[in-house]
C-alpha cells in the first residue's frame, strides 16, 4: 500500500522525534532521589562551606537532598577517583578546583584522567592569592621585593600550605617569570606555616586572602599584591602582580564535575540551577564573605578552563622539577 506523501512525512517527522522523548523525560524527572556531592576536603573550611551553600540551594529548587560527602585525601585524588567509578547518571558529583589541574601532572600513577574521566558540569567560583610579607622585609611594593630576592638569591624562605597546592605553583610561576630565587618551605597547611610567617622564620607566602586579611588590616603582614589579573574588591588598594609582571596570573578556581558519559540533558540542568545560584544576590554576598568571586558559566566554557589550567600548570610542574610528597 502506497502512503500519501503528507502522511509519510508526518511519520518519518515523528519517528526522528522519538528518541529525544526519553531524554527529556530524564531531565524533567531528574532528580529522583538524593544526590551525592563529593568534596575533597574536610568539613568546615571555605571549600566545604561552598558545596553546602551551593547544595542546600539545589536542594531546595529541584526537591531532592544533595548530599555534601567528604573524601579529603591525596589533593582531592581520592575524590576524584571515587566519582569517575560512580555511575554515570547525575546522582554522584565532585566538587572540581584547581588541585585536580594540578594533579593531572603531579601524580604519575592515578586510576584516571582527569580530563578525560570528569564531565564539566559548571565553573562555580575562584578566589585570588594574595603575596603577604613579614613586615621586617624591607619591601612595600612588587618591584623592591623582586630586586631584594635578587639581591639575597636563596635567602628568602617563602612558606606554602604544601608542596603542589595553588600557593606552591603561584610561588613557582612567580619566581619563573621573575628570576628570582627564594627557598620553598612546604607545611601541612596555611594554619602551620602563618605562626611562622607571622613571627618571621619564613618571610613570604601566597594564601588565600581570607587567611590572611586580619593580619593584614591589622598590620602584622604586610600585602605587596594579589594574583588575579584584576583587583580584588576584598584589598582595593593593593594593586595585582600583572600590574608590574605582564601576563602573571594565578588564582583558585572550584567548580563542578560528573562522570564522565553523565547524560547531557542532566549536566545542562545541574547548569543552569548553579548559574542560577550564582546570580542570587543573596548568594554572591554569602559567597564574597568566604573570599570567593562568583563565576558562572557554561559547560563548554568550564570544560576550557579545565584543559587551559591543566596545561599551564603542567608547564610550571615540569619546569620547576616539582615532585609532590
Amino acid at each position: 500500500m502506497k502512503l500519501p506523501r503528507r502522511r509519510f512525512l508526518h511519520l518519518i517527522a515523528g519517528a526522528a522525534a522519538l528518541p529525544s522523548l526519553p531524554r527529556i523525560a530524564l531531565a524533567q524527572s531528574y532528580p529522583s532521589r538524593p544526590v551525592r556531592w563529593i568534596v575533597g576536603y574536610a568539613a568546615g573550611g571555605p571549600n566545604d562551606a561552598l558545596a553546602r551553600l551551593i547544595g542546600q540551594w539545589l536542594s531546595e529548587r529541584l526537591g531532592q537532598p544533595f548530599v555534601i560527602e567528604n573524601r579529603p585525601g591525596a589533593s582531592s585524588n581520592v575524590a576524584t577517583e571515587t566519582v569517575v567509578r560512580a555511575p554515570s547518571d547525575g546522582y554522584t558529583l565532585l566538587q572540581v578546583s584547581t588541585a585536580n589541574a594540578i594533579s593531572a601532572s603531579l601524580y604519575d600513577k592515578l586510576n584516571f584522567v582527569f580530563l578525560r574521566d570528569i564531565a564539566p558540569v559548571a565553573h562555580m567560583v575562584r578566589t585570588p592569592l594574595v603575596i603577604v610579607v613579614n613586615p621586617a622585609v624591607p619591601a612595600k611594593t612588587i618591584p623592591e621585593f623582586i630586586a631584594y630576592a635578587k639581591a639575597n638569591p636563596g635567602k628568602i624562605n617563602m612558606a606554602s600550605p604544601g608542596i603542589g597546592t595553588s600557593p606552591h605553583l603561584a610561588n613557582e610561576l612567580f619566581k619563573m617569570m621573575t628570576g628570582i630565587d627564594m627557598t620553598h618551605v612546604p607545611y601541612r597547611g596555611d594554619g602551620p606555616a602563618l605562626p611562622d610567617l607571622l613571627s618571621g622564620q619564613v618571610q613570604v607566602m601566597f594564601p588565600a586572602p581570607t587567611a590572611t586579611i586580619g593580619y593584614i588590616k591589622t598590620g602584622k603582614l604586610r600585602a605587596l599584591a594579589v594574583t588575579t589579573a584584576t583587583r580584588w574588591e576584598g584589598l582595593p588598594d593593593i594593586p595585582t602582580v600583572n600590574e608590574f609582571v605582564p601576563g602573571y596570573e594565578a588564582y583558585s578556581w572550584f567548580g563542578v564535575g560528573a562522570p564522565k558519559g553523565t547524560p547531557p540533558e542532566v549536566v545542562e540542568k545541574l547548569n543552569k540551577e548553579i548559574n542560577a545560584a550564582l546570580a542570587d544576590a543573596g548568594m554572591k554576598a554569602r559567597l564574597a564573605d568566604l573570599g570567593y568571586i562568583t563565576f558562572a558559566s557554561s559547560p563548554a566554557e568550564f570544560a576550557k578552563l579545565m584543559a587551559e589550567e591543566t596545561d599551564k600548570w603542567a608547564k610550571v610542574i615540569r619546569t620547576a622539577n616539582i615532585k609532590p610528597e
